[in-house]
């Protein structure tokens, strides 16, 4: 098993936690929590594979990444209650996942000898399209749009690391690490002490 097909079957288990946390906050049945589940996790990496032109899709080649999904789905839908806040909880998971996510998506770009702005993008794609996506469907705000938090720009951040660490020759793994890394600091500081980049503010027209 290669590092990234390690980090896919994490990410893909994380991301689908946070799909299933989703489903119950609308208090769906099980099937719910599995499509939930399902299009969380390998929504991203999916995404990520068309535009690569991998062949086949990484799901499709291994179904048991759907199974891993469907397993997530079974122990949130027994566990769920448990949990005095299951919003935080997504939150968090959700920034474990993108970070192990985003290390996945410009890795497998830079490891098929992709430029820089495609390894970027990738890990963008990969990290954001699954929670997008689940958000969405729910009829949520997406997390990738909430003001003031720092979300798409750790991805970019992370993705960045690993264009940078290729670029001084660092080992594919250790690229990994440290884009999981950047990229789940900055959005644990954004969750935990409100860090965010300037927004834009409209200003009224000059008479």
């Amino acid at each position: 098993m290669t590092v990234f097909t390690f980090l896919d079957y994490a990410a893909v288990f994380v991301f689908a936690l946070t799909g299933s946390l989703v489903a119950s906050r609308a208090q769906l049945d099980i099937v719910g929590f599995c499509f939930f589940a399902c299009l969380t996790a390998v929504g991203g990496g999916t995404l990520r594979d068309v535009l690569l032109d991998r062949n086949p899709v990484f799901w499709i080649e291994t179904p048991a990444f759907l199974a891993v999904a469907c397993g997530a789905a079974v122990l949130v839908f027994m566990t769920a209650h448990l949990f005095e806040s299951r919003y935080r909880l997504l939150l968090w998971l959700d920034a474990v996942a993108l970070g192990v996510a985003v290390a996945v998506g410009s890795g497998v770009a830079q490891s098929l000898q992709h430029s820089a702005p495609v390894v970027v993008v990738m890990g963008i794609v990969t990290g954001c399209m699954g929670g997008l996506m689940r958000d969405v469907v729910s009829n949520e705000v997406p997390l990738v749009l909430a003001k003031g938090e720092l979300y798409v720009t750790c991805a970019f951040a992370g993705s960045l690391a690993t264009v940078l660490a290729g670029g001084y020759g660092l080992e594919a793994n250790l690229a990994a690490l440290l884009c999981a890394l950047v990229t789940f600091v900055l959005r644990a500081g954004s969750l935990a002490f409100g860090w965010s980049l300037p927004v834009y503010k409209s200003r009224p027209p000059k008479v």
